[in-house]
């Protein structure tokens, strides 16, 4: 059926339902389901009832834009959103210029400009650089080595990382690059060793960071080399070990655990929803909730779901979320972010961070 015959407003969700990311699907897909709802406790979007169609954005880059593509070629959607790698959002997002909005939900290495595309996540001058101001200043850390995926969340991501360690008069230590799927690390915790690095940027993905958190617990390094990663969230801790998540640090736009207003009540509709077992909250999740959010502002304020129109509607767009009161700056979310460190299977909020 064609988009202009369908009474109902239909959003391709790309989601991770296997492979690394799979560890937070339930979040993701939960915390979509709750903005869907209350979307539709009104009038939905537009005076359409919303409906979500997912698409498993852990196949490969390919393979889900190649489905996306589809399902816009068909008619069957009229917008694009969810969590997925930015290998993926790269793909599709060549599927989607100047057909249908894209609100992508998680952090990233910043530098998308695809025409309708809008980011919703936290970006390196928001999250990493100043954490690893953070890290430097209250834990004195100066011999970072660098461990993550090979893919370009990372990369760029390190470069981001790279050039704030020469500006501290700190080059990197060692940037290591693995796999997506790779579950020993014994080759970078032997590296942490040789090179006397006392901080290690964790730039991995779900499982291999469960995996390499799991391991650096067993060779003795927790309480003598710091951990940060902009990317380790509640699943992640829960999936671990009170022991190997000591020490770890988190810097990200929201927590289960931070304590607002809006992100209290956010959790408390989450929970009532769901129950006392509901897949956890985290920054993951909830960006998912916050992409749609996005998205129903942006849609509202433009009165169409044209991407032109849309574009014009982000100048100027502020409202208020879970994350608090977050702005646009072109197609780029400006939020809060604060940083966290792990207490056993929880995040304890220590500071607001300041972008650079």
């Amino acid at each position: 059926m064609s988009r202009a015959a369908r009474d109902t407003l239909d959003l391709a969700f790309v989601m991770p339902l296997q492979g690394s990311a799979g560890i937070y699907g339930a979040s993701c897909e939960s915390c979509a389901t709750l903005a869907v709802e209350e979307l539709n406790a009104g009038s939905g979007l537009l005076g359409r009832e919303v409906r979500l169609t997912v698409v498993d954005g852990a196949a490969p880059p390919k393979v889900v834009a190649d489905q996306v593509d589809a399902l816009i070629t068909m008619g069957a959607v009229d917008a694009v959103t969810g969590w997925h790698i930015s290998a993926v959002r790269r793909e599709v997002a060549r599927r989607t210029a100047h057909r249908v909005p894209y609100v992508y939900a998680p952090l990233h290495e910043g530098g998308e400009n695809t025409p309708g595309v809008f980011m919703a996540g936290e970006t390196p001058a928001s999250q990493l650089v100043p954490a690893m101001r953070w890290m430097t200043s209250q834990l004195g850390a100066r011999r970072w080595l660098l461990v993550g995926n090979d893919y370009i969340w990372p990369r760029l991501t390190g470069t981001a990382a790279r050039a704030e360690a020469r500006r501290a008069g700190t080059p990197l230590l060692r940037e290591v690059y693995v796999p997506l799927g790779t579950t020993d690390f014994s080759r970078v915790l032997h590296e942490i060793e040789v090179c006397g690095a006392d901080s290690v940027l964790m730039l991995l993905v779900g499982q291999d960071g469960v995996e390499f958190n799991r391991q650096f617990a067993e060779w003795g390094l927790v309480g003598t080399v710091e951990r940060l990663s902009p990317h380790v969230e509640e699943n992640m801790l829960l999936a671990g070990s009170g022991a190997a998540n000591t020490g770890l640090f988190a810097a990200a736009g929201y927590f289960d655990g931070l304590n607002t207003t809006q992100s209290l009540e956010f959790a408390a509709r989450y929970y009532q929803r769901f129950g006392a077992g509901a897949p956890p909250l985290n920054s993951i999740g909830e960006s998912c909730y916050e992409a749609m959010l996005l998205l129903a502002r942006l849609v509202t304020r433009a009165g169409s779901l044209d991407v032109h129109r849309m574009i014009a509607a982000a100048e100027g767009l502020v409202y208020e979320g879970p994350r608090g009161t977050v702005r646009m700056n072109g197609n780029q979310l400006e939020q809060s972010v604060y940083m966290a460190v792990a207490q056993e299977l929880e995040f304890d909020i220590q500071d607001q961070l300041t972008s650079v």
